[in-house]
């Protein structure tokens, strides 16, 4: 390849990668955006013979949230938790009873119920688990 060729791709590949990274820049602030902007939502769990409730509460990273509970909870049981950027809002009751057990929880934002699950069994397990809203 002669030199004048060679200088041609070189700036091509010089100018597409400016490209590139411009647009690379532009998606990292949007996700530094989100990543700081915060929201709340409000756990609720109705039913019967919940033994605990375990919440993501807002510490922790979006990768390993911070998991706070509480034991032998008041029914119905309501909590509005500040929650940051990309972090998923979730809350997990769980009932063992040999009598039966019936649990429903909500997730609302807004006013607008982004997850609701209803179980019933002798040991109930699971939850709520809802996308960050940020991330819209």
């Amino acid at each position: 390849m002669n030199r004048t060729v060679r200088a041609a791709v070189r700036a091509a590949a010089v100018a597409g990668l400016t490209l590139g990274l411009s647009s690379c820049s532009e998606a990292v602030d949007q996700v530094d955006k989100a990543v700081d902007e915060t929201y709340e939502v409000t756990y609720e769990v109705t039913g019967k013979n919940v033994d605990s409730i375990g919440f993501h509460g807002g510490g922790g990273t979006a990768m390993k949230p911070k998991i706070e509970s509480v034991s032998g909870p008041e029914l119905p049981w309501r909590k509005t938790v500040e929650l940051r950027g990309i972090m998923p809002a979730a809350v997990m009751p769980v009932a063992a009873d040999p009598e039966g057990a019936a649990v429903t929880c909500t997730i609302t934002y807004k006013g607008e119920v982004l997850e609701e699950k209803s179980a019933e069994s002798l040991v109930t397990a699971g939850g709520c688990v809802a996308e960050s809203p940020v991330t819209g």
